[in-house]
């Protein structure tokens, strides 16, 4: 059995399962609760699984990874269908690209951990904070949008016709930029790729308000 460690609203968890529900693949929810007792991910038992103490973590009969992109693309090996990136270079290239620029570049300014030291340990106030989120978002989706709107190779998704990696990145992203009240009307090209991966079951089952930990 494959599980899977994930906090409902984690952007990085969700990722991943939007992949293994896109693959069909069957895992266990094993919550793990990032503001509980100063943070589960911070108790010995979970950091021996993943020493930075960031969800998720993947453990299957293989062993335990981490990482939410290199376990998408570990799922993607072990169970190929349907594919999360493209079969030629050049397409696996610009999904990797479009999945790097949220997961790599966007969502670490804005990750909880980054949030919570603002606050914290800097002094920030929540208005001022969340006028952190707001721009650091702002930027990357605005040259997100630049980079879907602009090539051809966009299509329903972000990359052609079926969802791909890209995809299993971007809905999370979006969830939490509609949480902080992020402006996106300007960002039609974005908006209207979230609607048709909104529409699929995979999606849907992964979203936050649908997972055993979720709260209200």
């Amino acid at each position: 059995m494959i599980a899977l460690y994930s906090y409902f609203r984690s952007s990085a968890a969700f990722r991943v399962r939007i992949a293994a529900n896109l693959k069909g693949l069957a895992y266990q929810i094993v919550p793990v609760h990032l503001l509980r007792g100063g943070g589960e991910q911070r108790q010995p038992d979970y950091l021996a699984r993943n020493p930075l103490g960031l969800v998720p973590a993947l453990t299957t009969p293989a062993g335990t990874f981490t990482q939410s992109l290199a376990i998408i693309e570990y799922l993607d090996e072990i169970q190929p269908a349907p594919p999360l990136l493209p079969a030629d270079p050049v397409g696996r290239a610009r999904v990797r690209a479009i999945a790097q620029t949220i997961a790599c570049d966007i969502h670490p300014l804005n990750n909880l951990r980054v949030l919570r030291y603002l606050a914290r340990e800097l002094n920030i106030e929540p208005a001022r904070r969340d006028a952190w989120y707001r721009h650091w978002v702002g930027e990357g989706l605005g040259a997100l949008e630049r980079m879907l709107a602009d090539d051809p190779a966009t299509g329903v998704y972000c990359h052609g016709d079926t969802p791909t990696l890209a995809d299993c990145c971007l809905v999370p992203q979006i969830f939490n930029a509609r949480r902080y009240d992020c402006p996106l009307d300007d960002k039609p090209t974005i908006l209207r790729i979230m609607a048709a991966c909104e529409a699929l079951e995979a999606f849907r089952l992964a979203a936050p308000e649908n997972q055993p930990d979720a709260e209200s």
